[in-house]
């Protein structure tokens, strides 16, 4: 690398996609520099999504399950505050920013907390709290991330009006609560926070033809949102989530002082390599769209890294996991039935349910299903799909299975340990073999 820069690679945001670059870079023994925005780091990940979220789930859960001691009938909630439910999640999130922050620093990346934006594509300038000073980098990453989409017609404030990004500032919990937009994100505040016994009403217009026409708030006491729907129906609730999408946090960069552009969304065309339009400049992670996990961001990140620097690296993997952290979890890999219908593929299924599990009655979960995709006629695994507890932990067995072209006969001849959900796999197998028996 040029001795006319500061460093070889200076990667923008912190999140997995920024860190896993980060970490690779110094890896190879590289002059590696990060800057994050937040005065700690692990970006939106850490600080309002996956990490947060998921915390607070777990402790959704925790106060869901001890109103039904022995996995018995729910009884009378003592409702928990929402203190309570945000005091593990600013546990947990203090705890892995450390770890975040003591890798980076194990490894030799220079930290830099401020705002970043480009004066150049070779230099960045970064300000913070007022004062400000200039780098340089041969190559820069941008990972950036993204924001919620802010509700239209009217101002979150974060008590009546919220996106996902207030949800660790809560005050309070509702008794009644609207969702606005059924995504991911969407439904697994919507499952959590039914979990706690609280009413919640799910609005979408692509899946339930309903939109959002007004909004606003009533005076009160006590304020609540009033929602204005287009097909006149009118809902009223102590608070209304809105989880309409989010856009890439690119508007501070100046990136046309780099040379470069993003969409309407924020986001940032790459190619295969994570290069932008620019040579030397790579972006991962969130705010280059699809697939938005944090697992393939973390993936992106290092990929980026070694392209940047000429490193060979093998691509991803074109299939990954998908999980959703809903209550009940869902979670899987491959191909859907509709997929293969289209594609005209001949496949059969195999399902198990968890209540036909030894393990599923210990855990009293009665609903899960586990669901594999056979290629009929070479009886290659296409696809799998579970419902139900530990779903994005056990779908990994399956992933293996799948990555690696293996299939029917596999599952048909291998013993999982008992009591475990891992069964499931066997059952499914069983019943598929079932049905291209007959």
């Amino acid at each position: 690398m040029s001795d006319s820069y500061e460093y070889d690679l200076i990667c923008i945001g912190s999140g997995p996609a920024g860190q896993r670059g980060a970490v690779q870079a110094a890896k190879l023994g590289k002059r590696v520099a990060l800057i994050e925005r937040r005065t700690t780091v692990g970006g939106t990940c850490l600080a309002t999504g996956t990490i947060p979220s998921k915390t607070f789930r777990e402790a959704v859960l925790h106060f869901a399950a001890a109103a039904r001691p022995n996995g018995g009938t729910a009884q009378a909630m003592q409702r928990p505050t929402a203190p309570e439910l945000l005091a593990r999640v600013d546990e947990v999130v203090a705890r892995e920013g450390a770890v975040i922050s003591n890798q980076l620093s194990r490894n030799g990346v220079d930290v830099m907390c401020g705002e970043a934006s480009f004066l150049d594509s070779h230099r960045l300038r970064i300000t913070s709290t007022g004062s400000w000073r200039e780098v340089s980098a041969a190559n820069v990453l941008i990972a950036s991330g993204t924001r919620a989409v802010p509700p239209s017609g009217v101002e979150s404030n974060g008590e009546t009006i919220i996106s996902s990004d207030d949800i660790g500032g809560l005050k309070r919990l509702p008794r009644s609560m609207a969702v606005v937009g059924a995504g991911v994100i969407g439904i697994e505040y919507a499952s959590m926070f039914a979990s706690l016994g609280i009413e919640v009403t799910v609005i979408d217009r692509r899946d339930f033809g309903e939109a959002v026409h007004g909004v606003t708030v009533n005076d009160g006491p006590p304020k609540r949102a009033v929602l204005e729907l287009e097909s006149g129906k009118r809902i009223v609730a102590d608070m209304a989530l809105f989880s309409v999408g989010r856009i890439g946090a690119t508007e501070p960069l100046a990136l046309e002082k780099a040379g470069l552009a993003a969409d309407d969304r924020g986001r940032i065309a790459v190619d295969k390599q994570f290069r932008t339009s620019v040579h030397h400049i790579y972006a991962a992670g969130d705010v280059i769209g699809y697939p938005s996990l944090a697992a393939t961001s973390s993936e992106q990140g290092r990929l980026a890294a070694c392209h940047a620097l000429g490193v060979s690296a093998a691509p991803m993997a074109d299939h990954f996991p998908i999980g959703i952290y809903s209550v009940p979890e869902v979670s899987m890999v491959g191909s859907t039935e509709q997929t293969l219908t289209k594609d005209r593929i001949p496949y059969e299924v195999g399902i198990a349910r968890y209540r036909e599990i030894a393990r599923g009655q210990i855990l009293g979960d009665d609903s899960g299903l586990l669901k594999m995709l056979f290629h009929r006629g070479d009886r290659r695994l296409l696809g799998v799909h579970i419902i139900g507890t530990g779903a994005t932990e056990l779908l990994h067995i399956g992933q293996a299975v799948f990555g690696l072209g293996g299939g029917l006969d596999y599952f048909l001849s291998t013993v999982f340990n008992y009591p475990t959900l891992a069964e499931c796999y066997k059952v499914s197998a069983l019943n598929a073999a079932n049905k291209l028996a007959m």
